[in-house]
């Protein structure tokens, strides 16, 4: 009897070593096989601008395509400083314009015309001063007189110079000088313009690309500031998938190396996947792999751009990816 339970101790160890033996076997992760999961791709969307919000059109779980407008400020300050500028660009341009044309041709002719007058009103101050001189060696008039039309004459004189400078000023033009101010003028009306346009048009806020809406942060009302939070959107353009493979088999995932890539709500039609990116340097293998054997290792990232995503494809849903046998593409 006792050779017997000793027997049977034995044999149960044995067993038990057997059975352990084989779960650690089947236990072993597979060549071929990694895990990981679907990135999440998320972008906060915010004005650049500050207002008051006046149309929110998305909603939680709704769809948006690249571009789609998801939301609103309300932009008449904007627009009155838009138009407040470009009146004074158009005044800017309209002065380098006048300058470029340079004088009229009535404005020419009146230039003239002012110095034939100041002309023929000299030679008559020149006449009046010459009797006056005359006039006074006989005492006829008093000295005052001829003073008085001494002034006369030397006013005559000063406006015919002044007449004459404003007619070489009609026929030569602006001066260079002049037409690069009003040209420097110009410039920075320019820049005033284009710069309330960029306000007034980041008044309206555009999905960046395609995507799901994920929260909703404020409502319709809300006064907001630049960067303040309007919604947080998933991206789906492009779906990823971030897994980790061992040292021994960084030989298996080259770049555009192609992969199946298997969840659990379709595990018999698996995703093309094709690898795009491995990482450099290794790194401590994240709790988030579901083989515990893995999580003491050392391991490289990679990420798998899946080629044919559809609707099942769902952000942080984990997956199963098996490289090919070959370790080609």
């Amino acid at each position: 009897m006792k050779h017997f339970l000793v027997a049977a101790i034995i044999l149960l160890g044995l067993g038990g070593i057997g059975w352990l033996a084989v779960q650690r076997l089947s236990n072993q992760p597979s060549a071929n096989r990694l895990y990981g999961n679907v990135e999440i791709r998320q972008v906060d969307l915010a004005f650049n601008s500050e207002g008051t919000v006046t149309r929110l059109p998305k909603h939680e779980g709704d769809p948006v395509k690249a571009g789609e407008v998801v939301a609103e400020l309300d932009g008449d300050t904007y627009r009155n400083a838009l138009a407040l500028a470009q009146a004074r660009r158009e005044a800017a341009q309209a002065g380098v314009t006048k300058l470029l044309n340079g004088s009229r041709p009535e404005d020419i002719d009146q230039a003239r015309a002012n110095v034939a007058n100041a002309r023929a009103m000299l030679a008559n101050a020149q006449v009046t001063f010459e009797r006056q001189k005359a006039l006074v060696a006989t005492n006829a008039v008093s000295r005052q007189a001829v003073d008085d039309a001494r002034r006369e004459l030397d006013t005559a004189i000063a406006q015919v110079a002044l007449s004459e400078a404003a007619l070489a000023e009609s026929v030569n033009g602006p001066r260079i000088e002049d037409i690069d101010i009003a040209r420097a003028e110009l410039r920075a009306a320019e820049a005033t313009a284009a710069l309330a346009q960029t306000q007034l048009d980041r008044t309206v806020l555009h999905a960046p690309s395609d995507g799901i809406i994920m929260t909703r942060v404020i409502e319709p009302g809300t006064v907001v500031l630049p960067a303040s939070v309007v919604y947080s959107m998933a991206l789906t353009g492009e779906v990823w998938v971030r897994a980790f493979v061992p040292e021994p088999l960084l030989g298996r995932v080259v770049p555009n190396t192609r992969v199946d890539v298997f969840t659990d709500s379709r595990p018999g039609r698996p995703y093309e996947g094709r690898i795009g990116y491995v990482s450099p340097s290794a790194e401590f293998t994240p709790k988030t792999v579901e083989t515990p054997e893995l999580r003491s290792q050392l391991v490289y990232r990679i990420r798998i751009r899946l080629t044919d995503p559809d609707s099942g494809i769902r952000q942080g849903q984990p997956v199963t990816i098996e490289l090919p046998n070959s370790g080609g593409s």
